[in-house]
């Protein structure tokens, strides 16, 4: 079976204090619900070999939040291999985004587990503006050195994270 491979974007914004904000998804469905810490995600999903990881990035990012991945230059993060053996590829975006206009895509799966019912969740059931600190618990541990690398790029153009 060949390895998951999954892609995304980060997108941050300057704060109004100063400073960068970037935009994490809580993610959707039973097994996230009441999880704060570690429950929350970059826009990102699975991708196949017929498409290439920064066409799947913008796809997921549409399919997750219902509107279009940003324009703007895309700052490439690298990949991380998460705890579950999938590889994830995230770039960052610079772009503002307005939380109200989000329609989160939904997931259907068996709930309760067993009962033969099917149901849909989001596939995120809310988003928010963070400053790396405070998204850094938040956010899956295998995803949290995307914000490293973020500050890494930041400081060499010059900006503060």
């Amino acid at each position: 079976m060949p390895d998951k491979r999954s892609a995304g974007l980060l997108l941050f914004r300057t704060a109004a204090g100063g400073g960068i904000e970037v935009l994490i998804g809580h993610m959707g469905g039973p097994f996230w619900a009441g999880r704060e810490q570690s429950a929350w995600s970059i826009p990102k999903g699975e991708y196949g070999p017929e498409e290439t990881p920064e066409a799947a990035a913008a796809r997921e990012f549409e399919e997750e939040l219902g509107l279009p991945a940003p324009d703007g230059d895309r700052v490439p993060l690298g990949e991380a291999r998460q705890s579950s053996g999938k590889t994830v590829t995230i770039w960052a975006v610079e772009a503002d985004l307005d939380l109200d206009r989000v329609v989160p895509g939904t997931f259907t799966m068996e709930w309760p587990r067993g009962s033969g019912t099917l149901r849909e969740f989001p596939e995120i059931d809310r988003v928010g503006w963070f400053t790396p600190p405070d998204a850094l618990p938040l956010l899956v541990t295998g995803q949290r050195v995307f914000l490293e690398r973020l500050a890494v790029h930041l400081a060499a153009r010059g900006g503060r994270a």
